[in-house]
């Protein structure tokens, strides 16, 4: 390897912006096009080297946040790539659409609410036609609302966060499996609030803890049919997710500070875990959870 393809070691507390932020609400679900600053979502930093070739993936929550970070990073090594958001987020996803199509690979929106079980059964459906196949699930789309009283807490507001969470990828998965091959691979975005659930996200820490044992046992059902599960657990992301009700505003101006690399994580950091749970030359975890928190977490 030549000196100038070399990359530089980097000090990883100073790669990213750190706190104090600017409040920024925003009405769910939220664009990352209107985040100061803007979320690197590896547009300009990601570069494939054909890992994922031929491949064929569905990604729910992929206009924004780390599903866009997997988008892109997936496409860039050749896989071509389903994407599904709300129908708020086009312009988020006309973005990713265009950066799909850029590296050379098929790229397909598909908008519409998850809550849905009969959207869940067409999305999957769609994109196998689309994309003529499936072989790389991410369940990632999450809906998170921090409110600080259970009392506070609306049955609608409880029931959004549990079938956003829950039941979607339940539908989701249910849907793709009789199309997905031996070698396919599925992945869930999990969280460390499955962990070390903070007292304001008392729903969306249950949702994601379900999301961990999602992955474990649904890896000990398809194992023996040669479909690995993993899941990835995130710490403090910097998505529209956050600005959006996911955090209070005052928790906005520090996020990511309590972290030992005194940060928020951005989604391109997230994206090389992605592709290394979908290639196959991961073929021995299953079952696993992959933790990126900047040093807090427990996975």
């Amino acid at each position: 390897m030549s000196e100038t393809t070399k990359k530089k070691l980097e000090n990883p507390a100073g790669k990213y912006p750190a706190p104090p932020f600017d409040r920024q609400p925003q009405e769910v679900p939220g664009l990352a096009s209107k985040m100061k600053p803007l979320p690197d979502h590896g547009e300009e930093s990601y570069k494939g080297s054909g890992r994922l070739e031929g491949r064929k993936a569905l990604i729910t929550g992929g206009d924004s946040g780390i599903g866009r970070a997997a988008a892109i990073a997936y496409a860039r090594e050749g896989a071509d790539v389903v994407i599904n958001y709300l129908p708020e987020e086009q312009s988020d996803a006309d973005e990713v659409i265009a950066l799909i199509q850029a590296a050379g690979q098929k790229g397909v929106a598909i908008p519409g609410d998850i809550t849905d079980p009969e959207f869940c059964k067409e999305l999957v459906s769609t994109a196998v036609s689309e994309l003529g196949g499936l072989d790389i699930l991410v369940n990632n789309a999450g809906r998170q609302q921090a409110i600080d009283s259970i009392l506070d807490i609306t049955e609608e507001g409880f029931d959004a966060t549990i079938k956003t969470n829950i039941y979607a990828p339940f539908w989701i998965t249910k849907a793709a499996l009789p199309h997905l091959p031996e070698g396919s691979a599925i992945i869930a975005t999990t969280s460390v609030q499955a962990y070390d659930p903070s007292e304001n996200l008392f729903d969306y820490a249950q949702t994601k803890a379900a999301n961990v044992a999602y992955v474990k046992s649904l890896a000990k059902q398809l194992g023996p049919k040669g479909i690995r599960v993993n899941g990835v657990a995130p710490g403090p992301v910097w998505t529209p997710l956050q600005v959006s009700g996911g955090q209070p505003q005052d928790a906005i101006e520090k996020f990511g500070s309590v972290t030992p690399l005194g940060r928020p994580g951005q989604p391109a950091e997230l994206a090389s875990i992605f592709v290394q749970l979908a290639d196959a030359d991961a073929s021995y975890a299953t079952g696993q959870v992959y933790g990126a928190a900047g040093g807090n977490g427990h996975p």
